[in-house]
């Protein structure tokens, strides 16, 4: 039996969380077009024969601005610092000032797998430069896949396989996830979130589950407090007459009952915390 932890780093919006959503055939991270969706390390297992593989989805890399950036950085070094393979993902427009040489000074990954990604954008012709420039920095593997449509993916995994160490499974091999179904339910809220508003609204927003019952007879019950830091944006979030966040709660309840595979009663509130982002103890509560 083989097993081990896998870290997923490299910049936003590279395909980490759709990477992982797509090897373990469920979506456990939320997914958008803005930078910096995943805030958390997320644990997706995979269980295939005799191996088990323990993903960790990583915010993306960014030089921190304030508290939470700071906290989320922190967790890309863990990730690191506990993985016995470590996959760095970029794409076909990769630069040679994208790599995190500095990052992994500090931190040496045991085995560094580098993952072209988005392949399905490009000829393949175009992928050679990339290929040389990446050859570059010595890592033990490189290969080429679309997250999106699955191209490589099966290819990458026999690699990991490859380089798993020999163990004991952790996790009862039908896990997907060590998180309660809680924190994913707060995270499609806020991934509802993240598409709908625009600027610096999302950024600005936490969602915290402060109610979750579950029924035998009827929908499940979850309350859920949206936090932002200004009254401006708790407007713009409830819009006019509530539209805002009647819709908003019900595209993110379709995302719920999709995940849950059964039917919920999503009630929402808006309350303003402000500088949460800056404010340690709150964000100590939130579990950063």
């Amino acid at each position: 039996m083989k097993a081990g932890y896998i870290s997923i780093i490299g910049n936003p919006n590279v395909g980490k969380s759709t990477l992982l959503n797509r090897l373990i055939g469920l979506k456990l991270s939320a997914v958008t077009k803005k930078p910096q969706t995943t805030r958390n390390r997320i644990l997706g297992i995979l269980t295939e024969g005799d191996c088990q593989c323990y993903f960790l989805d990583t915010p993306g890399l960014i030089k921190p601005e304030y508290e939470l950036q700071r906290l989320m950085v922190e967790e890309i070094y863990i990730g690191i610092r506990s993985a016995d393979i470590v996959l760095w993902m970029t794409t076909p427009w990769f630069r040679e000032s994208e790599y995190p040489g500095e990052l992994f000074n500090k931190v040496k990954p045991p085995v560094l797998l580098a993952v072209v990604n988005k392949i399905d954008l490009v000829k393949k012709d175009e992928l050679l430069p990339v290929m040389e420039k990446i050859k570059s920095f010595k890592p033990d593997e490189i290969l080429l896949i679309s997250a999106l449509n699955g191209e490589g993916i099966d290819e990458l995994k026999k690699v990991i396989f490859n380089y798993l160490p020999e163990g004991p499974f952790l996790y009862p091999e039908d896990d997907l996830s060590d998180r309660p179904e809680r924190f994913f339910v707060a995270e499609l809220i806020r991934e509802e979130i993240f598409k709908r508003f625009k600027d610096e609204v999302p950024y600005a927003t936490c969602v915290v589950i402060e109610d979750f019952k579950e029924r035998e007879k009827g929908k499940d019950y979850i309350r859920a407090v949206i936090y932002v830091e200004k009254e401006s944006q708790r407007k713009i979030i409830i819009g006019k007459n509530g539209e805002g966040i009647k819709n908003l709660g019900a595209n993110a309840r379709k995302l719920i009952e999709e995940f849950l595979d059964r039917s919920v009663y999503l009630e929402l509130w808006v309350k303003v915390k402000p500088k949460w982002r800056k404010n340690k103890r709150f964000l100590r509560e939130l579990n950063y």
